[in-house]
């Protein structure tokens, strides 16, 4: 049986793993965290695509269950006024729409079903380097362990060690020119949004909310910042972030005001990055899936569901191929174009999100969004971004197996 090596417990790590063991593969997941963060990453949307996946894994109803459905955005601009309704989903089919779940419960229900599965998780075990050979690949860890495999996988993030192995020369995560920041909180009165993520253009920072049955209000702000070092920004503590939040928008339409009043500290500002145009996806015997080798921003809401896509490509392709290195060339042709695509679109987005000082730009942007809007519910433009499905059953050199 072959070993493959998973480095990273998130998304595409675990995903990846099960599929592998479906096809055949004796799995091992090694995670650099010391323990599971619950709270970790706060929330995102899993859309249609991503569900589908999760679906031929057996997960799909808990996600649904733990998570809020939102099949639509719901647009409003800086003066409170409505600007349309966009579909978070397939045009028409809400039924068959995004959910919006925390992180950290995503990334339990992946655990959980690997260790149902069998399929060890070694956390604690930060990857320093690999070694390989002609016949195998050795991880050798911070702490000095090392192990061997037939394959090694970085599902290791954006800022993936895997991706510099594969290419010292690879491209680095570009700046969207926003600072994220989210949490949580409870406002008095405020009605659940059943089915529906709000965003506002707001006059100095974008934001964005929903509203679960129970009253708990899941928020993000999306602020245009100059390029800044990582360093700078984590010296911003959570109660400064969130007294910046409160200034920008103060003059901003109900709820947007409110829900920060009653926002809790401990915010962590984070820079929204890319990564686009990774030529090399392999080298030998390692291959990088997910945020390691195509980040996308999350104003796509494609980042947990593109990760889940590479998990069942790559297993499908590893399963089919006459050797690694077949299996990775089909895996990097059947998913670069898609995923920059994804990233394109993502960026487009990100530049109504940026906030001109001009007030005549924002009066502009304010006009002229209710045009863009005016029929976005009906429009099925964008449906390439959810009715993608790759199935199990189908073999990646033609016909079903």
């Amino acid at each position: 049986m072959p070993r493959a090596l998973i480095v990273g417990s998130g998304v595409a790590g675990p995903a990846t793993a099960l599929f592998l063991q479906r096809a055949g593969w004796d799995v091992e997941i090694f995670e650099a965290a010391v323990e599971p963060d619950p709270d970790a990453g706060l929330f995102l949307n899993v859309a249609t695509n991503g569900l589908a996946v999760l679906g031929q894994l057996g997960l799909r109803e808990r996600i649904l269950a733990e998570g809020h459905r939102s099949p639509h955005l719901v647009m409003w601009s800086s003066t409170g006024k409505r600007l349309g309704t966009v579909p978070n989903g397939p045009a028409h089919e809400p039924e068959r729409g995004s959910v919006v779940v925390r992180r950290g419960i995503l990334h339990r229900v992946l655990r959980e079903a690997a260790h149902d599965a069998g399929i060890p998780i070694t956390f604690g075990a930060r990857l320093d380097r690999i070694e390989q050979a002609d016949a195998a690949v050795r991880a050798i860890f911070a702490d000095g362990r090392t192990t061997d495999g037939d394959v090694l996988v970085g599902a290791d993030g954006v800022g993936s060690p895997t991706r510099r192995h594969i290419d010292p020369d690879a491209p680095s995560p570009a700046y969207s020119g926003l600072v994220g920041l989210g949490g949580v909180a409870r406002v008095p009165g405020l009605a659940p949004t059943p089915d529906a993520q709000h965003m506002v253009f707001g006059r100095r920072s974008f934001f964005g909310y929903l509203v679960r049955d129970d009253g708990e209000v899941y928020w993000f702000a999306n602020v245009t910042h100059p390029a800044a070092d990582r360093a700078a920004l984590r010296a911003v503590t959570g109660e400064e972030w969130l007294a910046k939040l409160r200034e920008l928008h103060a003059d901003d339409p109900y709820p947007v005001p409110q829900i920060l009043r009653h926002a809790a500290g401990g915010l962590v500002g984070y820079p929204i990055d890319d990564l686009v145009h990774v030529p090399h996806w392999s080298r030998g015997r390692v291959v990088a899936v997910g945020d390691a080798v195509h980040a996308t921003s999350p104003s796509a809401g494609q980042g947990a569901s593109l990760a889940l896509e590479d998990a069942i490509t790559l297993a499908r392709c590893l399963r089919d191929a006459t050797d690694h290195a077949s299996a990775f060339a089909e895996y990097q042709r059947l998913r670069q174009p898609r995923v920059e695509a994804v990233v394109g679109y993502a960026r487009a987005i990100n530049k109504q999100k940026r906030v001109t000082k001009s007030r005549l730009g924002i009066a502009m942007r304010d006009a002229m969004l209710p045009m863009f809007l005016r029929k976005a519910a009906d429009d099925t433009r964008n449906d390439w971004l959810y009715n993608h499905e790759i199935a199990w059953e189908e073999s990646t050199v033609g016909g079903r197996r």
